[in-house]
């Protein structure tokens, strides 16, 4: 019987080093509930005895559970020539009371000598000393032996030497990592084949991507008997990124029929990549497999002819599978059926054939021409759905705002925000400051609205997150606003997009209230 592939994922951890992001603690807490949500196995939180931020991250989870993960803390061996016991980095691993801890070790020779410059022999104790020490605290410990392949390729007879000393000291599983991600998936395969029936203990795999080659090298030591897999959402990580779980989870299911998340789970595969692009603001590309935009777009006359003819002449599995849907970007009925289907979700009777339907696919093919992206700003598309099929009367209409910004002598830098809105026939007029202009119109607003309307007090903003579209128009470049606004019941996402930063904040600003109101009109 085929035994289920664990997924280990260390997008908090190695995916935080990709350049250009930094998580919060907050977004890390985030990501974790929606890979809990998903059904990962483990998630590594981070490495506690690094940094102030994942010490707060583990403290957070003190004594708690997740529904389905477990929380991993990272971190290293002992130093050379230190107790395991006097160990900083490894004391920390145990006060962060994670249950499962992962740590790397030296096996590429070249390393030990050039890097830690130790003795060899002194680097195979390091390993042994320190997966004992974590055994006999009554954790799960997972050796990451860094730099695997390039080491057995260089000293064969040590490399091996290295992870058997971990196996024997008690390590739970040994993971092959390929850190500098040169080798190629025949040689990931031939390798583990060589030394796998050494192993009475689980064997996995981490893999780096900078041969573009991450998720062939996972899945190809898979093939060969690994049963633990290491990487990250959307293939984040440094230099050129980690192997990309969203990709080797879609080829588990779809193509290996190989259980890995539950079954019923691989349908929250888009939302939980493009959720992660959100807080993360690193783009998914359209022709990412399994989930980007343009996995299953289809243009020309033949291909669209034949899909309508039957799906299978075109696409090597279907869309839905995994949370994402077909485009037809050439043909009149593209992309129809998806609108009748939110249409239904929203209780709206809506015939693909009908000159409504027709309109609202312009309409939607203009805004995401245009940089919207409604995937994850869910609330923003309800909204859009109602107001083209006049469905929706507004809350409160817009008079007028103004924002400005003033830097102090002492260094502070203070924003205000004005609006003018007429509710119900009634002009209000409100003027606030902020930590920022986004932060004061939203506290303007509100402010002019809660007197009508009282939930809004029980609404925040808990988001903000703001990309360039075009980067090569500079500083007139579009950029899209997506934010993440929460009440007691639950978060929903808006956008905005516009040349004009404020303008496009102000547009998921409004989208947020306007869909808070309409959800509480709906009890």
């Amino acid at each position: 019987m085929t035994k289920n592939i664990t997924i280990y994922d260390t997008t908090l951890r190695d995916g935080s080093q990709t350049e250009g992001i930094s998580f919060t603690v907050n977004d890390k807490i985030k990501i974790t509930e929606k890979l809990d949500e998903l059904g990962v196995h483990y998630i590594e939180g981070g490495w506690p005895g690094s940094n102030p931020k994942d010490k707060d991250y583990f403290a957070h989870y003190k004594g708690k559970k997740l529904k389905n993960a477990i929380i991993t803390a990272f971190g290293s061996t002992r130093r050379a020539d230190t107790k395991p016991e006097d160990d900083h980095n490894l004391n920390e691993l145990i006060n962060s009371e994670a249950a499962t801890i992962c740590i790397f070790g030296k096996t590429w020779d070249l390393h030990v000598k050039d890097v830690i410059k130790c003795s060899l022999d002194e680097n195979v104790n390091m390993i042994a000393d320190s997966v004992q020490f974590l055994k006999a605290h009554k954790k799960e410990v997972f050796y990451d032996a860094e730099h695997f392949f390039d080491g057995y390729k260089n000293n064969p007879k040590y490399a091996l030497k290295t992870v058997l000393a971990a196996q024997e000291a008690g390590a739970d599983c040994i993971i092959f990592c390929d850190t500098n991600g040169g080798t190629l998936p025949s040689e990931i395969k031939q390798i583990i084949e060589e030394i796998k029936d050494n192993f009475t203990t689980e064997i996995g795999i981490h893999c780096h991507d900078d041969l573009d080659s991450g998720v062939a090298n996972s899945i190809a030591a898979i093939e060969a008997g690994c049963t633990h897999v290491q990487g990250t959402f959307n293939g984040l990580g440094e230099r050129c990124g980690n192997a990309n779980l969203t990709t080797i989870i879609g080829i588990l299911s779809a193509k290996m029929k190989q259980k890995s998340i539950p079954d019923k789970n691989i349908k929250k595969l888009m939302d939980t990549a493009y959720f992660i692009s959100e807080v993360s603001n690193f783009a998914i590309p359209n022709n990412a497999g399994f989930i980007g935009h343009s996995a299953f777009t289809h243009k020309g006359g033949v291909h669209i002819d034949a899909m309508l003819k039957n799906p299978k002449a075109y696409e090597h599995v279907a869309p839905e599978q995994f949370g994402n849907r077909r485009h037809f970007v050439t043909s009149e009925i593209a992309g129809k059926m998806p609108l009748v289907l939110k249409a239904e979700q929203l209780n709206i009777k809506l015939d693909k054939k009908s000159p409504e339907a027709k309109q609202i696919m312009e309409e939607l093919q203009k805004k995401e021409h245009d940089g919207y992206q409604f995937e994850s700003a869910d609330a923003s598309f309800e909204l859009f759905m109602k107001r083209s099929l006049k469905k929706y009367e507004p809350f409160f209409k817009l008079e007028g705002f103004k924002t400005a910004s003033e830097r102090r002598n002492d260094g502070r830098v203070f924003a205000e925000a004005t609006v003018r809105l007429s509710v119900e026939g009634e002009e209000q007029y409100s003027a606030k400051d902020g930590d920022g202009p986004v932060d004061a119109l939203d506290k303007a607003l509100r402010s002019a609205l809660t007197k009508f309307y009282p939930s809004l007090s029980h609404m925040h903003l808990v988001d903000y997150k703001v990309r360039v579209l075009d980067s090569k128009d500079g500083a007139g470049a579009k950029v899209r606003v997506l934010i993440e606004s929460q009440d007691e019941h639950g978060s929903w996402m808006t956008c905005g997009v516009h040349e004009n930063l404020i303008e496009a904040s102000w547009e998921a600003l409004t989208d947020s209230i306007e869909y808070k109101l309409l959800k509480d009109h709906k009890k």
